[in-house]
């Protein structure tokens, strides 16, 4: 899952990106209002992080934008003025969340959670298709019933196909939501990691589920025929 994450401070920033990295998610930074407003209309995410007191543009204002332009992406905003005034003022702008600083991060990887739950709120936990179960909550991963050890980008990589089971997921897409946006488009990192994963999810086991569409991309999915 792809995460924007706009915080000026370099503590703070370094902190979050880090963590969420180490969690599986594809990051990317903008330590200022304005590079973080223009990340968040031009690109694509399944949530943002947005420190509300910014330079250039504040977290307000960029609320103010995203929503103003349809755009739907969850939401959490951090501040370190714990004001009931500010808390009122984040939701009434399309806010979906709040943290106030210091936050536990684990609080912040559980809201994150939640949200991206919401977002994908026709979705049981755990995703099945045929044998194989992504368990979402614990992060875990079986098919016929036998653990499947991951690499958290593997993991990343086969929740993001799971999540989007029976659609043929582009590489670019793939890239964006699974990996952050300063990879290498030709890179063959892709391949890399489904080969990988076609070894842990697919060997030993009838039917494979993991499809190259040639010229397309990557689907997983549970071929009948």
């Amino acid at each position: 899952m792809r995460v924007l994450v706009i915080e000026d401070e370099p503590g703070v920033a370094g902190f979050l990106t880090k963590g969420l990295r180490e969690a599986s998610y594809a990051v990317d930074l903008a330590d200022n209002g304005i590079d973080g407003l223009h990340k968040a209309v031009t690109e694509t995410y399944d949530a943002i992080v947005l420190d509300l007191m910014l330079p250039g543009k504040d977290g307000f204002s960029i609320l103010r934008e995203v929503r103003s332009r349809e755009i739907r992406t969850p939401v959490i905003c951090l501040t370190a003025r714990d004001t009931v005034d500010d808390r009122i003022k984040g939701l009434d702008l399309g806010a979906d969340d709040y943290l106030a600083k210091p936050f536990s991060y684990s609080e912040l990887l559980a809201r994150l959670r939640a949200l991206m739950r919401r977002g994908h709120s026709l979705q049981p936990n755990p995703i099945t298709i045929a044998d194989l179960k992504v368990d979402v909550m614990a992060r875990s991963v079986q098919r016929d019933d036998r653990r499947i050890d991951l690499s958290p980008t593997e993991y990343a990589l086969l929740e993001y196909l799971a999540r989007n089971a029976g659609q043929v997921m582009p590489r670019t897409m793939i890239l964006e939501h699974v990996w952050d946006m300063n990879h290498d488009p030709m890179t063959n990192v892709i391949d890399v990691h489904i080969n990988r994963l076609r070894k842990k999810v697919d060997n030993g086991f009838d039917p494979p589920l993991i499809h190259t569409i040639r010229g397309a991309g990557y689907v997983l999915r549970h071929d009948t025929t």
